[in-house]
C-alpha cells in the first residue's frame, strides 16, 4: 500500500514539472530578480493607512505634539519599502530577459516612490470626503470613527485611491495587486484605472463592480450588487460615465460606454444597456425606462428621443 502511494506521489511530482504542464503558469526568474511581494505591499498599505488616518491606525497615542516625527518616520519606513516594491515590479515586466541589477529603474523606482508620496495630501484629501459623505449618508453612521474602523468602502477606497495613483504615475502590477487585496476583503471591486471624484458613498458594498474606464462624479451613492460594467463587445473607452449626485439603487447593472446625468436616481435591480440616462430624472426596471423627468412623473423608455 505504502508502495503504491510513493509511486503515485512520484507520478504526481513527475507530470508537474513536465514542461507542457507549467508552461503558462511558470514564471522564469531573471538573472538577480525579486519577485512582488503581496505581504511587503499589504504592509505598505498599513503604514499608508497610519498616515491617513493618524491616530485611528498604528500608534493610537499619537498627540499633535508628536504628530510630525511620528509621520516623518513611517514616511520613510513606505518610502524604501515601495520604492523596493516598485522595483520589483518594474523587473516582473520587463521585456528585456538580460537585465540584470539595472540602475536606471533602480533610480526610477526611488523617483516614483517619492512622487507618489507627494500625492498623500491629496489622497487624504479625497478619503476625509468619503468618510463625510458615507456618515452623512447612511443613518446608522453614529460617528466619523466608526466610519473609518468598520465601513468596507473606506477600506477599499482607500486602496483604490493609492492605487489609482499609483497607476498614474505608470508603475505596473502594483495597483492591481493594491486593488484586489481591498476586493479579497470587502467584495467591492474596484479597478485602479476608474475614476473616481470625491465624496462616493458605497453601501454595504458587496459584489459592487466598477471597471477600469468608469468615470463616476462627485457626491454619488452606490449600493450594493451595482455593477458599473462593459459589455465584452468594446475597447477603449468601455464603460460609463456617472455624473454628479447620482444615486445607483441595489442590484442595478449598467453597461456599455454610456453617459448619465447629474442628479439621477436608478432603482434597484434596474438594468441599463447602450442607454445614455438625462439629468434629473428617475429610472428603474428591466429595461430601464425614465419614470420621473425634471420632477414631473413620465413613461419613457431608455433609447427613445426626449
Amino acid at each position: 500500500m505504502k508502495k503504491n502511494i510513493s509511486k503515485q506521489i512520484d507520478k504526481v511530482i513527475t507530470d508537474l514539472c513536465d514542461s507542457k504542464s507549467y508552461n503558462l503558469v511558470y514564471h522564469a526568474p531573471k538573472q538577480d530578480e525579486i519577485m512582488p511581494s503581496v505581504e511587503n505591499t499589504r504592509r505598505i498599505v498599513e503604514f499608508l493607512r497610519e498616515v491617513l488616518f493618524p491616530g485611528y491606525f498604528g500608534n493610537s497615542a499619537l498627540k499633535p505634539e508628536n504628530m510630525k516625527y511620528y509621520t516623518g518616520v513611517t514616511i520613510d519606513k513606505i518610502f524604501h519599502r515601495l520604492s523596493k516594491e516598485i522595483l520589483c515590479c518594474l523587473c516582473f515586466t520587463c521585456k528585456n530577459e538580460k537585465k540584470s541589477n539595472c540602475n536606471k529603474c533602480n533610480e526610477l523606482s526611488k523617483n516614483l516612490s517619492a512622487e507618489f508620496i507627494s500625492f498623500l495630501p491629496q489622497i487624504r484629501k479625497l478619503l476625509t470626503t468619503d468618510v463625510i459623505a458615507a456618515y452623512n449618508s447612511d443613518p446608522a453612521a453614529g460617528n466619523y470613527g466608526e466610519v473609518i474602523f468598520c465601513y468596507p468602502a473606506i477600506r477599499a477606497l482607500t486602496n483604490y485611491r493609492i492605487a489609482h495613483h499609483l497607476l498614474k504615475l505608470n508603475v505596473p502590477l502594483l495597483p492591481r495587486i493594491i486593488t484586489e487585496m481591498a476586493h479579497s476583503e470587502t467584495g467591492i471591486d474596484i479597478h485602479p484605472g476608474a475614476k473616481i471624484g470625491e465624496g462616493l458613498f458605497i453601501d454595504h458594498g458587496t459584489a459592487v463592480v466598477i471597471g477600469e474606464t468608469a468615470e463616476i462624479g462627485k457626491n454619488c451613492v452606490l449600493f450594493h450588487n451595482v455593477t458599473i460594467g462593459g459589455t465584452g463587445k468594446h475597447k477603449g473607452k468601455r464603460h460609463p460615465t456617472i455624473g454628479d449626485n447620482v444615486m445607483i439603487g441595489t442590484g442595478a447593472t449598467l453597461l456599455g460606454p454610456i453617459k448619465v446625468g447629474n442628479n439621477v436616481k436608478i432603482g434597484a435591480e434596474s438594468v441599463i444597456i447602450m442607454h445614455d440616462i438625462p439629468s434629473d430624472c428617475t429610472v428603474i426596471g428591466v429595461p430601464g425606462k425614465i419614470v420621473k423627468l425634471n420632477g414631473e412623473k413620465v413613461d419613457i423608455k431608455l433609447g427613445k428621443t426626449l
